[in-house]
């Protein structure tokens, strides 16, 4: 049994997102990564696909997914499957941030498109 508090969980930042990264393979998780993400209002995650399924909850705000020109709205409560190889990127529209709690199974790797690197999410290891 592992109990990971919020006060201890390691935080990520990149451009205009925070990454609070919960179960992972180096924080005692041997199937499931589980992290928080938040979104800065007004920006947009970068175009990327992973190589396994990647769920989104919706807690706080609203983004917008594009995925293949189709945009589809995520709020609080709702929950977004994307299946392995679907390329996407989540815009936060208004002037609130959006957060969710994501999660993929251990070892999932991400490929920035068009023809970005392929890595495992630091806060996903």
């Amino acid at each position: 049994m592992k109990l990971i508090k919020h006060t201890d969980a390691p935080l990520f930042d990149a451009e205009n997102t925070t990454v609070t990264a919960y179960a992972a393979p180096s924080r005692g998780s041997s199937e499931v990564s589980v992290w928080q993400i938040e979104l800065a209002p007004g920006s947009t995650s970068p175009l990327h696909h992973m190589d396994c399924e990647e769920v989104f909850l919706g807690l706080h705000g609203q983004a917008v997914a594009a995925i293949e020109e189709t945009e589809h709205v995520l709020g609080p409560g709702d929950c977004l499957i994307l299946p392995a190889g679907t390329a996407f990127t989540l815009h936060v529209p208004g002037e609130e941030p959006f957060s969710a709690v994501a999660c993929i199974p251990v070892g999932g790797q991400a490929t920035m498109v068009p023809d970005g690197p392929t890595f495992a999410p630091p806060w996903a290891a």
